[in-house]
């Protein structure tokens, strides 16, 4: 089957998607090597790599990241419930499959607001009764926590790790915070929260304003850059683990990254174990 022929038989499986504008999950899909994006998103994804080259190592430094992040969660904070907000199209390296490689009953609860994510997500995930798939807008928190996704697979009364990759920079408003503290307060101690965000390391003030200019035009309007200060502002309550927020390809590395390769990422990460 043909690119057209997929894309037309996939728009009328997902009738409610808006495929008029670009999406940034499936341009981030296309840049990861996926199947699950239109012309009109890769396009606008080649536009933005010919804008600013280093946005395909900010894709994979990111993703990196949240396989490094899910892995510590498990194996040293000992958490098996994961609440994924904006979770996107589903790729290699997804995070109930790093979850369960330590942890077979690990839970994970997917949100995002995209349907053609979310649907591709459902086909991916059949029937596995550990894993959910919410289609909503992550913030409306107090809507997905009480979705049936979200309230019938994880036991809010235990531990849970809240992900926000690439999330906090794209939502409406730069009170990042308070969104987080919505999910933080429906949290006991012990739960985490594991951040990804823009940043500007090594782009310039003109490569910003053309990706920003290039994104106006999406579905996902907004940027927030952030710098690490207020990164690490996002986590009020929280305790950061080691390293604390630092450009992601530093966080924990599996093989040493020099600064260079780390700027070329242009995102901070950090997580934090929610205090008692």
């Amino acid at each position: 089957m043909n690119d057209h022929a997929r894309e037309v038989e996939l728009a009328a499986e997902v009738s409610h998607a808006d495929l008029t504008r670009p999406n940034i999950a499936r341009m981030y899909d296309y840049i990861l090597g996926g199947s699950a994006n239109f012309e009109v998103d890769r396009a606008a994804a080649d536009q933005a790599l010919e804008l600013v080259p280093t946005e395909r190592d900010y894709s994979y430094i990111n993703r990196s990241f949240l396989g490094r992040a899910v892995r510590y969660l498990v194996t040293e904070a000992g958490i098996d419930q994961f609440l994924d907000l904006g979770s996107g199209v589903p790729t290699v390296g997804n995070v109930h499959e790093i979850a369960r490689a330590h942890c077979p009953q690990a839970k994970v609860a997917y949100v995002d607001w995209e349907p053609i994510a979310c649907h591709h997500a459902r086909h991916l995930l059949g029937e596995d009764p550990l894993v959910s798939v919410t289609e909503l807008d992550v913030c409306n928190a107090e809507e997905v926590l009480r979705s049936p996704g979200v309230a019938g697979l994880l036991d809010l009364a235990k531990p849970v790790a809240v992900l926000a990759f690439g999330i906090l920079d794209l939502v409406p408003g730069a009170d990042g915070a308070a969104l987080v503290k919505r999910y933080r307060d429906a949290c006991v101690a012990g739960s985490a929260l594991a951040v990804s965000n823009n940043a500007q390391m090594s782009r310039t003030d003109a490569e910003v304003a053309a990706l920003r200019s290039l994104l106006a035009g999406t579905s996902t309007p907004h940027l927030h850059i952030r710098t690490a200060a207020e990164v690490a502002e996002l986590f009020p309550g929280y305790a950061l683990v080691d390293p604390g927020v630092v450009p992601a390809a530093h966080w924990r590395p599996d093989v040493p990254v020099s600064d260079e390769e780390a700027a070329r990422g242009n995102v901070l990460g950090g997580v934090g174990i929610l205090r008692s």
